[in-house]
């Protein structure tokens, strides 16, 4: 069963979690001369986004997890084409915070709910 979310009651921002896969043809000098040259540290992520976490898994890549209004999506696509690719291969996911599901869902089975 899902449970209705009227406008009012919609978050004001959305998660974002964005896969950076590492490009294994070039070594860590290379692409960090690369995202050097396009600015990379200083405009990603951009102004109004911020970083909930951001973790490297050795031989996969980066996993950021990003806190933003909606209406930034578009901004944030565009700092990835502009300064990711050639790098990194990119993947999105819309992503929500789980926990308080995961803990109402709990609460109900022990309820004797579904």
């Amino acid at each position: 069963m899902t449970e209705n979310v009227t406008p009012a009651d919609a978050p004001q921002t959305m998660l974002l979690t964005v896969v950076l896969r590492h490009d294994q043809s070039n070594n860590l000098d290379a692409f960090q001369e690369r995202l050097k040259a396009v600015e990379w540290w200083e405009r990603f992520p951009p102004e109004g986004v911020k970083v909930v976490s951001w973790t490297v898994a050795m031989g996969f890549g980066q996993i950021v997890t990003l806190e933003l209004p909606p209406h930034l999506l578009p901004v944030v696509n565009v700092e990835l084409e502009r300064s990711a690719w050639g790098v990194f291969r990119t993947e999105c996911y819309p992503t929500y915070d789980f926990v308080p599901v995961h803990a109402r869902i709990r609460e109900r089975v022990r309820q004797g709910g579904k």
